[in-house]
């Protein structure tokens, strides 16, 4: 990557080692040598005191000064003659001596040497010179000793320029392996620092995508493991608040729908209600008017005209008492109580209540069953949907007038169904029967008082007690069925 921190860890490391190393060699090839030049000044003032010191306090033969005298020689690598006043060699550190001895009796003499002075005491020059035979360049320091000899001591400046190019070289074959090698450990150093913070921009990457399965795994105690631990805490934060909020928004739209759909529910309901009582009312008022009017005088039409405002006005009571169950059922406020009860006995005790009923309409019923069977269920509300179906049944006989009541066991689960001989109820009109005011046949329903309640009223219950019902077509009629637990 162009911008990877890594490459710029490595970049910045590298730079500054490089221009670390640079300035090293660039002060060590400017300043260096002037450092070994003062360093062999320094050499040669101590020596010269040194020397100096020694013949104050031993003669110049004596075994001590002849120790003393070697050493600075040999550590320093000095060449170093000593003349009497009579210009003759007393100690020397050379096997020749002959041109060191010109030398100083040239300065002696104010010769034409060419000479740039350094630094100058009392007794002694600290000077460079260059020897125009040997080609070479000198420091030198000559001069008299307290006790009068004549002293000359001089160290070739070539070792110290060979000294500085030899410590330049060097520095700069080892800055450069330096700076190879450095690239190499940076790069591996900085691979193991910027490896977690890639893996904490993938995990980021995919966060972003509402990926949130992606965990920091890698231990440690550092800032970045901090970093990656505080990006998981999120990770399950986010995935958790966006959860709710999904949560929330199904539970926003449910309810909205809801809200809506309980809107055209009431206004279905208004509609239907009204329309419902709107009959009866009209009827129980015009026929009310020709009472008051007095429009017949006869006994037989006023007992008619009450039978009529008598008849209307039960249809709307058992409306409003229906639409009041059904709200009672659907709004959960009505308690459901569990029992166990014999099936049978209250089919039979139905069917009984109805016998005026069926023989006034020529219809047959046939139920063949005897045994007792239980189930667990709300009786009241059972006998409720049985006397439905039933009700149904009746008023929609037709053809051989024939109603079979069956109970079916299956496993743990019994099933009463109740089928009528007529004519099928068509298959698009199935989904709306045990919707509120739904009449498959409007003109029949109205004929027999029927509001369209009575199916919903089914639903509602069996609802409440989580057990299933439907209807079934046949050839030659229908059946309605319901299921209980016979357990």
């Amino acid at each position: 990557m162009k911008h990877s921190i890594k490459t710029q860890f490595a970049l910045i490391f590298i730079g500054l080692m490089t221009g670390t190393i640079l300035l090293c060699w660039f002060v060590n090839n400017t300043f260096l040598e002037k450092v070994y030049l003062q360093n062999k000044e320094h050499v040669l003032l101590n020596a010269y005191r040194n020397i100096d010191t020694s013949l104050t306090q031993n003669e110049i033969e004596s075994d001590d000064f002849n120790l003393v005298f070697d050493q600075i020689c040999s550590r320093n690598s000095l060449d170093v003659l000593i003349l009497d006043t009579e210009t003759q060699e007393l100690k020397s550190s050379m096997h020749d001596s002959k041109l060191l001895n010109e030398r100083l009796l040239d300065y002696l003499l104010g010769g034409n040497t060419v000479a740039r002075v350094l630094k100058q005491g009392d007794n002694y020059i600290l000077q460079t010179t260059q020897d125009p035979r040997m080609n070479t360049e000198y420091i030198e320091l000559w001069g008299t000793l307290e006790n009068g000899n004549l002293i000359i001591m001089r160290s070739a400046m070539d070792s110290i320029q060979d000294s500085a190019d030899i410590s330049n070289r060097f520095l700069a074959c080892i800055g450069l392996a330096a700076i190879i090698l450095s690239a190499f450990v940076i790069s591996y150093v900085s691979g193991k620092v910027t490896k977690p913070i890639w893996e904490l921009v993938s995990i980021s990457e995919r966060m972003t995508h509402l990926d949130f399965d992606a965990k920091y795994k890698i231990a440690g105690k550092n800032e970045i493991a901090l970093l990656g631990d505080h990006m998981n805490q999120l990770s399950t934060t986010l995935e958790e608040t966006i959860s709710e909020l999904k949560t929330a928004n199904n539970e926003l739209q449910s309810d909205l729908q809801k809200k809506t759909e309980i809107d055209e529910m009431r206004k279905e309901f208004l509609s239907n209600v009204s329309h419902e009582l709107k009959t009866p009312i009209a009827l129980i008022q015009g026929y009310a008017e020709g009472l008051k009017e007095s429009i017949h005088d006869d006994e037989e039409s006023k007992d008619f005209y009450c039978d009529v405002i008598m008849d209307e006005a039960n249809k709307m009571n058992t409306l409003v008492k229906n639409l009041l169950e059904l709200n009672q059922i659907e709004s959960g406020n009505d308690s459901i109580v569990m029992e166990r009860f014999d099936v049978t006995e209250l089919i039979k005790n139905c069917i009984q209540s109805v016998d005026i009923l069926l023989k006034q309409d020529d219809i047959r019923v046939v139920f063949d069953e005897d045994q007792p069977v239980y189930v667990w269920s709300d009786e009241f509300k059972t006998e409720q949907v049985f006397r439905n179906y039933l009700s149904n049944a009746i008023h929609y006989a037709a053809g051989q007038k024939l109603i079979e009541v069956k109970i079916e066991r299956n496993g743990g689960t019994v099933r009463i169904t109740v089928f009528n001989t007529g004519d099928p109820i068509a298959e698009d009109a199935i989904p709306q029967l045990w919707t509120k005011f739904y009449k498959v046949d409007k003109a029949r329903t109205r004929e027999y008082g029927g509001s369209g309640i009575g199916l919903s009223i089914v639903k509602a219950v069996m609802d409440s007690i989580n057990q299933k019902y439907g209807v079934q077509n046949y050839d030659n009629g229908v059946a309605f069925w319901f299921e209980l637990d016979g357990k």
